[in-house]
């Protein structure tokens, strides 16, 4: 009896499918940050593994092109806030930090309070047991510094279309 029929998994939503690019984003960052590594022989390992219904596999390519591409700008905009040297830095929550960096800095689409919440939950299941509370306290400030006009706005414009 083959033929019975199997409940049809259901395709994540865009939400479910960008978190999983983040997650991907972030183990290929690791490797690249821990060995180096031609950039694009990295996009095409971890895409190649990838189930694209599940996976939103262009932002994870933007992620990783663009991330590597701006790791001197991002790291930028993270030194000032650390209280230790950026080589210090755990490489999970390193490259969670450099995640949530360029999406606050280029993707102004993505709320800044998602982008805390996704990198608080990439360093909570990646990294050290309490590196997500370190994560949270840099990522709450970058954003501050780069989502001004957005924390204002979300503060005091509350029931204006």
């Amino acid at each position: 009896m083959n033929d019975v029929p199997r409940p049809r998994r259901r395709r994540p939503n865009p939400a479910q499918r960008r978190r999983r690019a983040r997650r991907i984003a972030l183990q290929a960052l690791y490797q690249w940050q821990m060995g180096g590594g031609n950039v694009g022989d990295i996009l095409r390992q971890f895409e190649s593994e990838q189930d694209p219904e599940r996976t939103d596999l262009a932002y994870f390519r933007e992620l990783l092109q663009q991330i590597t591409a701006r790791v001197g700008e991002l790291d930028g905009h993270i030194e000032p806030l650390l209280s230790r040297p950026l080589n210090e830095v755990d490489p999970v929550e390193l490259a969670a930090l450099r995640i949530a960096s360029y999406e606050l800095a280029h993707r102004l689409d993505v709320p800044y309070r998602v982008v805390i919440n996704e990198a608080v939950d990439l360093a909570k299941t990646f990294g050290a047991e309490q590196g997500y509370r370190f994560v949270n306290g840099i990522v709450d400030r970058l954003a501050r510094r780069l989502r001004q006009v957005e924390l204002q706005g979300g503060a005091g414009d509350h029931g204006h279309g």
